[in-house]
């Protein structure tokens, strides 16, 4: 019987479903469709398999209202190559440990990913990005107080979010800009005083997720890229109350755009 409470048998039992569902060896590209990137997958190619995330192991129903609940696996028409499209996402303020949060990351690498796409929607600090920019994440600052490494294992993040992936966006689409995002644990939203912290950090974005994500996609040994989504400028630099109701509606305009977009991009890497 797998130990569930050992992250990488866990992993290699969530692989082992996964792979077999879809009929494959291995899986090549995984990618996190945080809020309004769930469109992207429709447009990478065939579905051959989709499974519920509550029945596969070390996985829970979405938490969080505008986020998938199923793990796909997507043929690629451009490449035939095969991606696994994690659309539930467990984020740090859900109380189940941050070996839940990097647990699809995992996963996808002991699925025999080599490259990630991360996702996510957030919070601008740059007035020039209006809601609906999509921005590629340069670098990160983790503010969780956390990280899902665990013993002494030392991993280097230096270029964590690949320069290659990036150029590659860029060469795509030359307007794409660049930023470091910094994610707090939440649920709540940051306060003004926050952003401005996070800002004289050195921060362009933030949200809630991805840099767990990031963490432990490094020590699985993958390639990896990072792009958000701004769906409404951060509390301080906005007037006006933030609401999950925005994040949302930010992300339903945005979709068909952004969501050709990273299939245009997937298809390149």
């Amino acid at each position: 019987m797998t130990d569930l409470n050992d992250p990488t048998a866990a992993a290699e039992a969530a692989a082992t479903t996964i792979n077999a569902a879809a009929g494959i060896a291995h899986h090549d590209i995984a990618l996190v469709l945080g809020s309004g990137w769930g469109g992207a997958a429709d447009l990478l190619g065939e579905t051959i398999s989709e499974i519920p995330a509550a029945e596969v192991p070390g996985f829970h129903a979405p938490a969080v209202a505008g986020h998938g609940g199923t793990l796909r696996t997507v043929r690629i028409t451009a490449t035939g190559r095969h991606a696994l499209v994690l659309g539930s996402r467990t984020h740090y303020y859900e109380g189940r440990g941050v070996r839940a949060v990097a647990h699809g990351v995992r996963t996808a690498a002991a699925a025999g990913c080599s490259s990630l796409v991360l996702t996510n929607g957030c919070g601008g600090l740059n007035r020039n990005w209006a809601p609906g920019t999509p921005v590629l994440i340069s670098d990160h600052i983790n503010l969780t107080g956390t990280s899902p490494i665990e013993g002494a294992n030392f991993v280097d993040l230096t270029d964590l979010y690949s320069p290659r992936m990036r150029a590659i966006a860029k060469e795509i689409d030359p307007t794409l800009d660049e930023g470091v995002y910094a994610q707090f644990t939440g649920p709540h939203y940051e306060t003004p005083a926050e952003v401005r912290m996070a800002g004289i950090l050195g921060a362009d974005l933030v949200g809630m997720s991805t840099t767990l994500e990031a963490i432990a996609a490094r020590q699985a040994g993958m390639e990896l890229m990072g792009i958000s989504l701004v769906t409404n400028l951060a509390a301080g630099i906005q007037e006006t109350p933030l609401s999950h109701a925005e994040v949302i509606e930010a992300g339903v305009a945005a979709g068909p755009r952004i969501s050709q977009l990273l299939a245009d991009i997937v298809a390149r890497l």
